[in-house]
């Protein structure tokens, strides 16, 4: 787990590199090319504080600066043509509802409990239990739904749905070999293990691609197109502190 705290510390635990990577750089786990296969498995904890208040871009340099120092890591980046998902509208139209005023806390994220239940507006919220996997939230724009369903399919995913507005997002599905990106079951960072069955379900939910189907209105389609990548030149197991 990252996590960015107020004027600039960052702190991880058990982290591996390719979420750290990740994080620095702003991508998903499918736009890193190349590494080996440690940087998925390889837990690292690191607390780090800059000497002078920081904001969030500049805790990501941080981070950036010090994968180079004590990863030894060399990227450079690519545009690839790659497998992609198109998100369009189903036969129907979108059956998403309306932004609910007051369905969320539209205070400072940082002010929130880490405990609270309570998503702030335009986050989706992913959970996973043994009955399921739920994605909620409110006040969602299009562009935030499609960085979390890229993230779950382990897949860009390229809007062609048409719509402008924020919704309400509700949706219940089963995880299955299509969701790759899923964390592992029973934690919410890292993704699942290459192989690895999907947890016990209830089988009576639909898969993701019906879901998003019957509950939203919206459709995921296969395709290809350009995709930026980082691609991993160099990297070294850090010594130990």
């Amino acid at each position: 787990m990252v996590r960015a705290q107020p004027g600039g510390r960052l702190t991880t635990e058990n982290a591996p590199l390719l979420m750290l990577i990740q994080n620095a750089y702003a991508v998903q786990a499918y736009q890193v090319v190349g590494g080996p296969a440690w940087i998925n498995t390889d837990g690292y904890d690191i607390e780090a504080k800059p000497e002078s208040q920081a904001d969030r871009p500049q805790m990501w340099l941080m981070l950036q600066t010090l994968l180079a120092d004590r990863f030894k890591l060399t990227l450079h980046r690519e545009t690839r043509e790659l497998p992609v998902y198109a998100l369009t509208t189903a036969r129907g139209g979108i059956k998403a509802q309306p932004s609910n005023p007051g369905a969320c806390p539209s205070s400072d994220q940082s002010a929130l409990p880490r405990s609270s239940a309570m998503t702030p507006c335009g986050m989706v919220r992913v959970t996973m239990a043994a009955a399921g996997v739920q994605m909620e939230g409110s006040k969602i724009p299009m562009a935030e739904f499609i960085r979390v369903l890229a993230g779950l399919m382990g897949r860009p995913v390229i809007d062609k749905s048409g719509f402008t507005g924020e919704f309400e997002v509700h949706v219940s599905f089963i995880p299955d070999e299509n969701t790759m990106g899923m964390p592992r079951a029973g934690g919410p960072s890292g993704p699942a293990e290459p192989g690895a069955p999907p947890p016990a379900a209830d089988p009576n939910l639909p898969n993701i691609f019906a879901a998003l189907q019957e509950q939203l209105g919206l459709r995921l389609a296969s395709a290809k197109g350009p995709v930026e990548v980082l691609v991993m030149d160099h990297v070294e197991r850090p010594a130990a502190n």
